[in-house]
């Protein structure tokens, strides 16, 4: 199935045409006949012999930017001068920047923000620990600390080349909840090595956002620090993908009229994600969930499981039941995916329950195309921003960390993380909610606040915030 042109792919074509009647037509006509979607065209004014226009198309991939060059080049009274790709403009020179919240344009000035004024306030934090949250950026600061394991479907392509997403992480931090977060991208080789480095950073951070390392060493190295440090410690790999996607199942059981008790789930990918939205499930009252790796389902008598799925196979599964992912698909409510391309079928979708979830949320390829099932399935959400109801972390971690360091939560309790998935929930009104709307938008930043607010208060409840006295 041809790919659809998206922004991620998009060109900047430059170009030179000759001022004649039908020159840009025929441009145009190129270009849609390569498969872009010109979605910008510059402004010009035609008064000499030749004019220059910048183009922006949509392409589907790297090597359909190329087919849209050669058609171009190929068009008649049109010259290319330039192009470039619009993703790699952005990434240039980085992403973010650190910008000073005081100015510094005197002597005075200056013996209050450095020395001498500066040693006062360390003296303070010396004699008060705690204030080091008041007085320095660890108010206001997360780490977003990786290994380079297991960078979105990419793989092990280790620190530097994780350095742009973690970027991303950043740039979304801060634009999303006002938090000053910054990329911690880590040349180590194992579970001790990220442990040990975390800690010795952790005085200058408020909370560490873990990203992007493999399992199982990702929940070695969280367990771990959770117990080390006295400042939250959140997987969203693990963390934000559970609570939006559990945000998502409530608002599509309402569409649905189903309960979570009475559910079956199946879950396809029993890695970090996999793991974390399982426990979500079972602590949001699902009654039967089955866990499918590589080898089938999850059950108590593999003895090929790791200490993640063993866990899995442990608490999971009460019927003990057997066989591929198409086997235990039959006759479930929902089937949650987090695992790779093209696992399903459309007939696979036909033998779940009446009214069947899918949530196909593999990036960038789903687990099956939602345009395959969309008149089999009730619900259909993916990962994928060109498909309605997408599961995008970007609706939790924001808000789960803006309220932790607002409460001044020393963790992210279970309590908070479904506070924030219920908060994310109920940021779709009752006149909003239908079945191509379960989530809200990625851009609607009134969630982030909601998000915030809930998992503030949740960790008063909790009690898992510092003694400000």
């Amino acid at each position: 199935m041809t790919a659809t042109p998206t922004a991620a792919y998009s060109l900047r074509i430059h170009v030179r045409l000759d001022n004649i009647p039908g020159t840009l037509g025929r441009l145009s006509s190129a270009i849609g006949g390569a498969g872009g979607n010109i979605i910008g065209l510059d402004g010009f004014d035609a008064k000499a012999a030749h004019l220059e226009e910048f183009i922006t198309v949509n392409a589907a991939s790297v090597d359909h930017q190329e087919i849209i060059l050669d058609a171009v080049r190929a068009c008649d009274g049109v010259e290319l001068l330039s192009s470039e790709d619009r993703t790699f403009a952005m990434h240039e020179g980085g992403k973010i920047e650190v910008l000073p919240l005081c100015a510094v344009g005197d002597r005075d000035d200056l013996s209050m923000a450095y020395t001498p004024g500066v040693a006062r306030v360390c003296m303070d934090i010396y004699d008060k620990p705690d204030h080091v949250h008041d007085y320095t950026i660890k108010k206001n600061t997360v780490a977003i600390v990786t290994d380079g394991t297991a960078v979105l479907g990419l793989g092990d392509i280790g620190p530097a080349a994780a350095l742009p997403v973690m970027e991303g992480k950043a740039l979304l931090f801060k634009e999303f909840a006002g938090v000053d977060a910054f990329p911690i991208c880590l040349d180590v080789h194992s579970a001790d090595e990220i442990v040990e480095t975390v800690i010795r950073l952790a005085p200058v951070f408020g909370g560490i956002n873990l990203e992007d390392i493999a399992a199982p060493a990702a929940f070695e190295v969280e367990e771990r620090l959770v117990e080390a440090l006295d400042i939250p410690v959140f997987h969203d790999d693990q963390h934000g993908t559970a609570v939006v996607t559990i945000a998502a199942l409530q608002n599509a059981l309402r569409v649905v009229g189903k309960q979570m008790a009475d559910i079956e789930v199946v879950v396809a990918g029993v890695g970090a994600a996999g793991v974390a939205i399982t426990k979500m499930l079972l602590d949001a009252g699902v009654g039967h969930v089955i866990g499918v790796d590589r080898s089938g389902a999850l059950h108590a008598e593999r003895d090929d499981l790791n200490h993640a799925k063993r866990w899995y196979a442990d608490n999971t599964n009460a019927n003990q039941m057997r066989g591929t992912l198409s086997d235990v698909l039959a006759g479930a409510d929902v089937f949650i995916g987090v695992s790779g391309p093209d696992l399903l079928v459309a007939d696979d979708v036909r033998k779940m329950a009446s009214h069947p979830i899918v949530f196909a949320m593999a990036n960038p390829d789903p687990e099956i195309r939602p345009e395959l099932i969309a008149d089999i399935a009730a619900v259909i959400a993916t990962g994928r921003s060109d498909y309605p109801n997408q599961i995008n972390n970007v609706l939790a971690f924001p808000g789960i960390f803006r309220g932790a360091l607002d409460a001044g939560a020393t963790t992210i309790s279970e309590g908070m993380k479904l506070a924030a998935a219920t908060a994310i929930a109920e940021s779709v009104l009752d006149e909003e909610l239908q079945a191509t709307h379960v989530v809200p938008s990625v851009f609607d930043k009134s969630v982030s606040v909601s998000v915030a607010r809930a998992v503030a208060a949740a960790a008063v409840v909790d009690g898992v915030i510092r003694d400000r006295g």
